[in-house]
């Protein structure tokens, strides 16, 4: 059975059939909806299966926006909205972009050796500071070596009795040293003495104190090792 035509919507035969656009036309059918010129298969162009020429072929035109108090105001809401979900982006990620060092015990070695190292360092730096000036090294932080010490106040009513306990003086024959300093007893078991003064019977007790006899005075009692010279 033979198509209609889609434009007179009449029996369309296979000699004068077009078949283009899903549809059968005749061939004087075949023209522009707008100026009703014939086409053919070489000039016509197709817009919603209609078939159009050149000059009345339908061209899509975008519509402006125009700003009005209303889109002006859901512009900046929606720009209020992206900056708060980068906020929130930002703050989720914050911090992500550390990598976490694994401690092996490789790193353990590394991390002792520098806390070593910076022990070390201090150390030096400390003895040049302690050494750097002229006066006497310090002996305690809250005691003056220059100044005597105080003897504690009391706040009772009677006075309460205190057992001193002195340290036995070691065997003589010890050796003879020569004060550079002069240094004021913090305790009962030290021994005073001015810049000058020899020292006799003089045992090592550690790295920091020794204990002697003061030949001007005939006291004995521990003293500071740093405060004296050998002869």
């Amino acid at each position: 059975m033979n198509p209609l035509c889609g434009r007179c919507n009449k029996m369309v035969y296979p000699t004068e059939k077009v078949n283009c656009l899903d549809k059968y036309w005749h061939k004087g059918c075949f023209s522009c909806e707008v100026c009703k010129l014939t086409l053919n298969m070489k000039n016509y162009q197709g817009f919603d299966k209609k078939p159009y020429c050149s000059m009345h072929y339908p061209k899509s035109s975008f519509t402006s926006v125009i700003d009005t108090p209303e889109n002006l105001r859901l512009k900046q809401q929606s720009m209020l909205n992206s900056q708060a979900l980068y906020k929130e982006e930002f703050e989720k990620n914050k911090g992500k972009g550390f990598s976490v060092v694994a401690d092996t015990p490789e790193m353990q070695r590394v991390k002792k050796t520098q806390d070593q190292i910076s022990n070390i360092k201090y150390h030096e730096e400390f003895e040049k500071s302690r050494f750097s000036s002229d006066g006497p090294p310090p002996v305690n932080s809250s005691q003056d070596p220059q100044q005597p010490s105080m003897p504690p106040q009391s706040y009772n009513s009677q006075p309460v009795s205190v057992p001193c306990v002195v340290a036995a003086p070691p065997p003589s024959g010890g050796k003879r040293y020569r004060a550079l300093y002069s240094y004021a007893a913090a305790d009962a078991d030290e021994v005073s003495f001015q810049e000058g003064d020899l020292i006799a019977d003089v045992q090592q007790i550690d790295a920091g104190w020794m204990y002697g006899r003061v030949e001007r005075t005939g006291q004995q009692g521990m003293l500071p090792s740093n405060y004296v010279q050998p002869l």
